[in-house]
């Protein structure tokens, strides 16, 4: 018959039951406005956001970077090593087994000599007492939740810098094909102001005053030529290429669609955003750490089985020996270390909750910024293509009535370069609105869902 002892069960209860020393983790409080400053209205974005713009080769693009980019590559393999991480914590909770086995001779007196063998198993098994390996296992958790938060905000940026790479190529393309008209105008006046100064009819300053605005637009072409170039190559390294060693296909900036978004409310961000999702999951990570740190304090306990099995010689009866045993370490005195350790994962939870704010705070400042500066550039490029349709007829008149006598040639200068200057400022803005659309779809989340 069986004698329960209810001591024993108690003791046995407590060593096979688990507490958590982590605290109780609460999602910081933040404050955020019931709007955005800047109203925004239209579809919702897509998690493909960058196809709004009606491009196929941007869609080309920024499929390529987000399969070729190295940095993003390595992001991949970010996450793999924090799912290796999690493997290895979760090891904690499973008991460990080992064997050996041996063989050896004894050399005796006499010049006898006998064979001996052994063989032996064990298990052993860590009680997590304290929440140790369980806090342990959350804080791995959410590291790895962490890291890939932190690929999809990485993949967000990618997608962005592509957009915003080719959005700078074709307004440096554009920009060219404008420093080559500008160039070629300025010569045909010279031509004209050349045949006029050899018949006399104007000055030589007004020849130098052009051959300097024709050596000016050069100088603008050149410049505009090395543009390109450059734009080429940072777009090369975006989708994983060599510098100068591929071509990209020209949308132009005035088949670029930009399409309204629905901003949504602020609030909505903290889920939207997969860099604010990172950053509650290091607090997340550090708050169960603390459990870690605090546990280290108290005694650990391990339970182990051992069994072995000897013979010698060989051939005859065979020992066996089984033992089971309990073993209890606690810690007495470490100089503070371990207290210094509570205190230190304490500390580095207090530094990740104000990060997590200030992360929710610039999150609400870029899209705030992406509103207003999308606004402003709407704004600016259709006064801006208001001003050269007016610049191109003021030039025209006043080639008109330069060549027919009624005007001097400073008018027809003055329009020419203003002209040359209104052409670039329109492409500029073009570009920047462009590029301030991808920064709101970015601020937004992109329409990532987590």
């Amino acid at each position: 018959m069986q004698t329960k002892n209810p001591v024993l069960i108690s003791f046995m209860a407590l060593m096979l039951s688990a507490c958590s020393l982590s605290p109780t983790y609460e999602r910081p409080v933040t404050s955020a406005n019931t709007a955005w400053s800047e109203n925004s209205q239209g579809t919702t974005i897509p998690a493909d956001w960058w196809t709004l713009f009606g491009s196929p080769e941007l869609d080309r693009l920024v499929a390529k970077a987000l399969t070729d980019n190295h940095d993003l590559t390595a992001g991949i393999h970010r996450v793999e090593q924090a799912r290796a991480s999690l493997k290895s914590a979760r090891s904690g909770l499973f008991p460990s087994i080992g064997v050996s086995a041996g063989a050896g001779r004894t050399q005796q007196e006499g010049g006898n000599s006998s064979d001996n063998w052994s063989g032996g198993a064990s298990l052993s098994y860590e009680l997590d007492l304290f929440g140790a390996t369980r806090s342990g296992i959350d804080a791995s958790t959410a590291s790895l939740k962490g890291t890939e938060y932190a690929y999809e905000a990485l993949r967000l940026v990618t997608a962005g810098e592509t957009a915003r790479a080719y959005f700078t190529l074709l307004q440096a393309n554009e920009a060219l094909v404008v420093a080559d008209n500008n160039q070629n105008n300025a010569a045909e006046t010279l031509r004209i102001i050349q045949a006029r100064f050899n018949a006399g009819s104007v000055s030589q300053l007004e020849l130098s005053q052009q051959k300097s605005s024709v050596e000016q637009t050069r100088a603008s072409r050149a410049t505009a030529e090395a543009a390109v170039k450059t734009a080429q190559n940072a777009l090369s390294i975006l989708v994983g290429d060599i510098p100068q060693s591929v071509t990209f296909a020209d949308d132009g900036l005035d088949k670029m669609q930009i399409v309204a978004v629905d901003a949504g409310i602020p609030s909505e961000l903290l889920a939207r955003r997969p860099d604010i999702r990172k950053a509650e999951a290091d607090l997340v990570a550090a708050n169960a750490n603390i459990g870690v740190a605090r546990a280290a304090l108290y005694p650990s306990t391990s339970l182990g089985l051992d069994w072995t099995i000897a013979a010698s010689p060989f051939g005859d009866p065979a020992t066996t020996a089984l033992a089971l045993a309990a073993r209890l370490a606690a810690p007495i005195f470490q100089g503070g270390k371990l207290e210094a350790g509570v205190e230190q994962a304490t500390a580095r939870q207090k530094e990740l909750v104000e990060t997590y704010r200030q992360t929710v705070l610039v999150s609400f400042g870029e899209v705030e910024d992406a509103l207003a500066n999308l606004k402003a550039a709407t704004i600016r490029e259709e006064a801006l293509d208001a001003a050269l349709r007016n610049s191109q007829q003021a030039y025209d008149l006043a080639q008109i009535k330069y060549k027919a006598g009624a005007e001097d040639f400073q008018t027809v200068l003055n329009a020419q370069n203003d002209l040359f200057q209104t052409r670039n400022n329109f492409i500029q803005s073009r570009a920047s609105r462009l590029g301030y659309a991808v920064d709101l779809y970015k601020s937004l989340g992109g329409g990532w869902n987590p």
